[in-house]
């Protein structure tokens, strides 16, 4: 059986995404191999081996699999939203360093693919210039070179040119795929912009509905932005493995449909307020922005790529997860 092996499985993406294609590729004849740094039985639920993997030494590469494996799918990656003391070495490492051992072990045991995740702060100036832009997949790099993420994005640039030399040099294919904010339950619920530890403003928002609180809607009511479930982001990543037709592309991950602030503000009502007294929405004044609007239609196209998790269906997967609370161990709570 071909093997498919997930870099960066014990991450918030990482984790959801290996339990989506535990259930989707083993129908399709691959198996499902996870990795990450830390060491857990959390995939034994799922039917799914894991290997404990430190990409930055090279040592461990050798307890992969060395023959068949078909398609790595790579998100193992050093990010702002969970950096607590910021360091710009450290994407370096993880980002270009890490990178490059990944390629190395796809070159070594002749892997026929690599998914790699990018992020969409590579094009953010697009968005911040004009909210009402939807983004091109084939757009060309325009970010801030200031602020926490500029780093991250350098780093995250220099490794696919190293995706585009292994295709030239190797004939490893690639497929990158370009994130946006990528919706999923999680315990912890703290970020950590500029290095500074807050509670992410959207778990503000669910734990104000629950406790029958006004929810604080800041701006417009009508900025839209894209709001993308981690697995339709699965379902794109996932059909990817099975594509052929192309040696490399690039994909916005998305669905497609611009969601308001009023829509979302909304939702989180409907999902988690009690209903004999549902929370209100307040309106404050202020400027709208952080979003962004996906053009999803190549992967439509090419994967046969149909988001299914709308703005309700989302948040009512977060109440679902928090009842069980499955990667509760990988969160560090």
């Amino acid at each position: 059986m071909k093997k498919v092996i997930i870099f960066g499985a014990t991450g918030n993406v990482g984790s959801y995404v290996t339990k989506y294609a535990s259930e989707f590729l083993p129908d399709k004849g691959f198996e499902v191999i996870a990795t990450g740094r830390r060491n857990t039985d959390v995939f034994d639920q799922f039917g799914v081996k894991f290997v404990q993997v430190d990409m930055m030494n090279k040592n461990d590469f050798d307890k992969l699999p060395q023959d068949n494996v078909y398609a790595v799918i790579h998100l193992a990656a050093t990010i702002p939203s969970y950096m607590d003391n910021y360091s710009g070495e450290r994407y370096l490492q993880t980002n270009i360093i890490g990178t490059y051992n990944v390629l190395e072990y796809c070159r070594k045991v002749q892997v026929d693919r690599i998914l790699f995740s990018q992020t969409v702060f590579d094009i953010s100036l697009y968005s911040l210039e004009d909210p009402l832009k939807i983004l091109d997949p084939h757009l060309p790099p325009y970010f801030d070179y200031s602020g926490d993420h500029a780093m991250y994005v350098i780093s995250k640039n220099t490794a696919i040119e190293m995706l585009k030399h292994y295709l030239k040099e190797y004939g490893l294919k690639y497929f990158i795929f370009r994130f946006p904010t990528i919706y999923e339950y999680s315990t912890f619920q703290y970020y950590y912009p500029n290095g500074v530890k807050t509670m992410r403003p959207l778990y503000k928002q669910i734990n104000r509905a629950k406790n029958s609180e006004p929810l604080e809607l800041w701006g417009d009511p009508t900025y839209a932005k894209d709001m993308v479930h981690v697995y339709d982001c699965a379902q794109m990543l996932c059909k990817c493995v099975l594509f052929n037709g192309k040696d490399h592309e690039i994909y916005n991950v998305g669905t497609g449909i611009p969601v308001t602030l009023q829509e979302q503000c909304q939702a989180i009502i409907d999902v988690f307020s009690p209903k004999e007294n549902p929370s209100i929405i307040e309106y404050h004044p202020g400027k709208s922005g952080g979003g962004f609007l996906m053009d999803i239609s190549n992967a439509k196209e090419d994967l046969g790529y149909e988001p299914v998790m709308d703005v309700h269906k989302l948040f009512e997967d977060y109440k679902y997860e928090a009842q069980f609370d499955r990667f509760k161990s990988l969160r560090g709570v």
